[in-house]
C-alpha cells in the first residue's frame, strides 16, 4: 500500500463524509493505493455514525473510536500504530487542510528521500490569538531544537512508514513532533507550503489553556530530547554545582573563623550569618539534585528501551 492517511477527528460529523469523498477523488486521480484511518477521540456528537456510514460505502475508510476524549496526541499514536502505508500523511478532519497536497507531499517523501515533511500554512485563517501563540512557539521551538521549520504544530505532515512506528507522542507532544523525529534519528525534514482553509463546519477547538500546556510540553520535549537517556547529565551537574557553591561559602566562614582565633580574637559565632544558612541550603538543594539524577539513571537502566539502537535491523547476522 502507497499512503496511510491518520485523520483524529472530534465532534466533526459534518466534515467526515465529504473529507473521505475528497481524499478518494485525489488518490484516485493520481493511482495512489491508499487507506484512511479515522480516529474519534471520543465526540459527542454523530461522528462516530458518520464514520461507520462511510466505510460501508468506502473500502479504504478504517475507523478507530476513544471511549472517551484523550486528545490529538493518544490519537495520532493509535493511528500510526495502525497504519501499514510506505507513506503515513496526517491532517485535521475540520477541512481546513487540503487533499489536494496529498500527490506532492507524497513524491517528497518517496522520490526525493525525506523522512518526514512539514506544512506550513503561511496564510492562516485562525482567530488572532491562535496565530500569535503560534509564532510564539515556533520561535521557541525553532530556537531549542535547531529545525528551521515555521510552522511545527501543521496538522498536515507527511512521513515514511519506519518514522512513525520509531516514535512515541504523548500528553500534547503532536505540537513538537518534528522534534521527536529528529531525536528518533531521522535527519531529513522538510517543508512544504501548503493551502490553509477557512474553517468549513463547526467551531474551533483551541483554547487559552492550551497555551500553558504547549509551554510546558516544549520544556518537557526539550528535555527528553537532550536528558531523556542521560538524566545525571543534567541533574548531577547542577547538584554537584550547587553542592560546590554551597561548599566554597561554609569554608570561607569557617577559614574566616580560624584565622580570628588564630589571631587570639573574638570570633563571631557561624551560625549568626545569614551565609552559613543559605551555604547549607545551597548543598542540600545540590544534594537533593545529584540523587534525582542518580535515580533517574537507575530508572533509565531499568528501561526496556535503554538499548533499542536498531534503525534497519540485521543482515546475515
Amino acid at each position: 500500500m502507497d499512503l496511510s492517511l491518520v485523520i483524529p477527528v472530534y465532534n466533526e460529523e459534518e466534515s467526515v463524509q465529504e473529507l473521505a469523498e475528497w481524499i478518494t477523488r485525489v488518490c484516485s486521480a493520481h493511482r495512489i493505493s491508499f487507506e484512511i484511518i479515522f480516529v474519534d477521540d471520543g465526540s459527542s456528537d454523530s461522528t462516530w455514525d458518520k464514520i461507520e456510514s462511510v466505510a460501508e460505502v468506502n473500502q479504504m475508510v478504517k475507523g478507530i473510536r476513544f471511549r472517551r476524549n484523550y486528545g490529538k496526541s493518544p490519537a495520532l499514536y493509535t493511528g500510526f500504530a495502525a497504519a501499514k502505508g510506505d507513506v503515513v500523511i496526517t491532517m485535521d478532519g475540520d477541512l481546513q487542510d487540503s487533499p489536494d497536497e496529498i500527490p506532492e507531499l507524497v513524491k517528497m517523501i518517496r522520490k526525493e528521500g525525506y523522512d518526514m515533511v512539514s506544512g506550513w500554512k503561511k496564510k492562516r485563517y485562525d482567530p488572532l490569538v491562535k496565530r500569535v501563540t503560534s509564532k510564539f512557539y515556533n520561535r521557541t521551538a525553532r530556537w531549542s531544537s535547531g529545525i528551521k521549520l515555521h510552522d511545527f504544530n501543521c496538522g498536515l505532515k507527511a512521513y515514511r512508514l519506519e518514522v512513525v512506528k520509531s516514535i512515541e507522542i504523548f500528553g500534547e507532544m503532536h505540537r513538537y513532533v518534528p522534534m521527536l523525529v529528529k531525536e528518533a534519528g531521522f535527519r531529513k525534514i522538510g517543508e512544504k507550503v501548503v493551502e490553509h482553509r477557512a474553517r468549513k463546519y463547526g467551531v474551533t477547538k483551541y483554547g487559552l489553556d492550551r497555551f500553558i500546556k504547549g509551554y510546558l510540553d516544549l520544556l518537557t520535549v526539550g528535555f527528553i530530547t537532550r536528558f531523556g537517556k542521560s538524566p545525571m547529565h543534567l541533574f548531577g551537574s547542577l547538584g554537584s554545582l550547587m553542592f560546590l557553591i554551597g561548599f566554597i561559602m561554609a569554608s570561607f566562614l569557617g577559614i574566616k573563623k580560624l584565622v580570628f582565633v588564630s589571631h587570639h580574637l573574638r570570633a563571631p559565632l557561624i551560625t549568626t550569618s545569614p551565609f552559613f544558612f543559605i551555604a547549607l541550603t545551597v548543598m542540600i538543594i545540590g544534594s537533593f539534585l545529584f540523587l534525582t539524577g542518580f535515580l533517574g539513571e537507575l530508572i533509565n537502566r531499568n528501561s526496556s528501551e535503554r538499548n533499542n539502537y536498531l534503525i534497519k535491523g540485521k543482515v546475515n547476522i
